[in-house]
């Protein structure tokens, strides 16, 4: 179970679980190795697991009919990541998922998760809150993206990812914040003096 000590941490930080029911979570998840620009999704299949990142970092994002990438999400250890629209209509995702870092992810596949809530419903609650959370930040990017600053939008990101400032490609958090890389990098500087 070792393995799996960061997501057993992660749930139990929102709900009380008894030692069976963390082993009986456990026996339904399974790990995976992700190469660096590996895809965990790709846009048009349909995406079934809930993933934890044990390791390494994630992102989640989309490409516009002119080729620019979109970013949506970061993951670094301890978060979860995935294609809502995709896990909960079974249609095919919108967003790709590939790998920053190497990384290792938990998968847990909606048909084990269906058994998670049978067995321990309370996990049905440690999974509300999770969307619950992740709709609030999402409601909160877009408002952000309507009435703030870029720079005011790059001060909150290096709040909710302060581990990644100084390793992700100002590239990604440019597209995070909805600008261009000529545009951070000249805002960055500006920033810097």
């Amino acid at each position: 179970m070792e393995k799996f000590e960061r997501i057993v941490n992660s749930v139990s930080r929102y709900i009380s679980i008894t030692g069976e029911e963390a082993a009986y979570f456990t026996s339904l998840l399974s790990t995976k190795l992700v190469r660096r620009r590996q895809f965990v999704l790709q846009e048009g299949e349909v995406f079934t697991n809930s993933v934890f990142v044990n390791s390494g970092c994630l992102r989640s994002y989309t490409i516009d009919k002119n080729g620019v990438e979109h970013i949506l999400q970061f993951a670094p250890p301890g978060w979860w990541i995935g294609d809502f629209y995709s896990i909960i209509t079974g249609k095919p995702a919108v967003l790709f998922i590939d790998a920053i870092d190497e990384s290792e992810v938990v998968l847990l596949p909606k048909e084990n998760r269906e058994l998670l809530f049978e067995k321990v419903p309370k996990f049905e609650r440690f999974f509300r809150i999770l969307i619950e959370n992740s709709m609030a930040g999402n409601q909160q990017r877009i408002l952000d993206k309507l009435s703030l600053t870029a720079e005011e939008r790059f001060e909150k990101f290096c709040l909710k990812y302060p581990a990644l400032v100084a390793c992700l490609p100002q590239k990604y958090i440019a597209s995070y914040i909805g600008v261009t890389p000529e545009f951070f990098s000249k805002m960055r500087s500006k920033m810097s003096k």
